[in-house]
């Protein structure tokens, strides 16, 4: 019971302190606020992007050709070797007789012009079509695709594959190095807010010192003020971010520039980006609060 009133105490003074010092703490919400506004933008072009790697990877097939003078125990030797690499997700072999039916069924000229083809004379390759697992990696992986024995060829359309993984990755580096400098700055903002606080109260905890109050009760009232501080920072970027996202999105069609790349839909990413958001309001917060607290209150 003894606790329970401690926290129902600690949760009244904090949102006393709040709205006392109500300048102040409506600076650090702002901050909060802006920050999170940046940091929910961040992470949906972040998720966006890994999102639309993913399907890229799900669509992206390696071809890797067969030298055409390699009989039935080369073939299956190649097959081996691609399945003992690392990055394989999955792949199909297609024989140069299949490509050549499969050709003339699509064309009324490939038929006319292949019709007259032994198996012997066929001049196609036998293939294997490969899925990866890893895009970023794929450049590594056709490396080692090239390297083994009867392999003629590997074509995956690198040289616009290639650019569009560096992309990815310069764009994840960068709204990860934002997001964290971003969160560090509004921890240092709601940081300077709590110590302000501190220090206004300073003869008030003197006295709590004198009387036997604990350090816990002492502590606990800037924590939820912290914590109140950065919810209520993080309420003004929910709602932006959740509008914001699905008039986005519709206004789109659900595609960015160009029908390739695929938007998440909203539901339920909106969902999981709110929660997001008010967790890491609320962390900031705390984080904040506990920093000034440890380096100020000195208890």
């Amino acid at each position: 019971m003894k606790l329970f009133r401690i926290i129902g105490r600690s949760i009244r003074d904090s949102f006393r302190s709040v709205f006392r010092n109500i300048t102040l703490s409506m600076a650090s919400i702002i901050c909060t606020t802006i920050t999170l506004i940046l940091v929910s933008l961040a992470i949906i072009v972040l998720s966006n992007v890994n999102s639309f790697a993913k399907e890229l990877e799900s669509n992206l097939t390696i071809v890797v050709f067969v030298n055409k003078d390699a009989d039935a125990t080369g073939v299956k030797n190649v097959e081996n070797e691609i399945n003992n690499l690392d990055n394989i997700d999955s792949f199909t072999y297609i024989s140069k007789d299949e490509i050549k039916a499969e050709m003339m069924d699509e064309s009324a000229i490939f038929n006319e012009i292949m019709g007259s083809w032994t198996a012997e004379k066929n001049p196609l390759q036998d293939e294997f079509n490969i899925k990866i697992k890893d895009i970023k990696k794929i450049d590594e992986t056709a490396k080692d695709l090239e390297k083994i024995e009867n392999v003629s060829y590997v074509k995956y359309g690198e040289a616009i594959v290639n650019k569009v993984v560096k992309a990815f990755d310069w764009v994840e580096k960068g709204s990860i190095i934002v997001v964290a400098a971003l969160i560090f700055v509004t921890v240092f903002l709601v940081s300077n807010t709590i110590r302000l606080t501190i220090f206004s109260r300073r003869n008030e905890i003197e006295i709590m010192r004198l009387v036997g109050t604990s350090n816990f009760a002492i502590r606990l009232p800037f924590l939820f003020e912290g914590l109140i501080i950065g919810v209520l920072g993080s309420a003004l970027p929910i709602i932006i971010s959740v509008y914001g996202y699905i008039f986005g999105f519709n206004k789109l069609g659900g595609h960015f520039y160009t029908n390739i790349i695929t938007l998440i839909k909203p539901l339920p990413f909106i969902i999981y980006l709110s929660a997001f958001l008010a967790f890491v309001g609320a962390v900031v917060g705390v984080l904040g609060s506990a920093r000034s607290v440890r380096k100020y209150l000195k208890i």
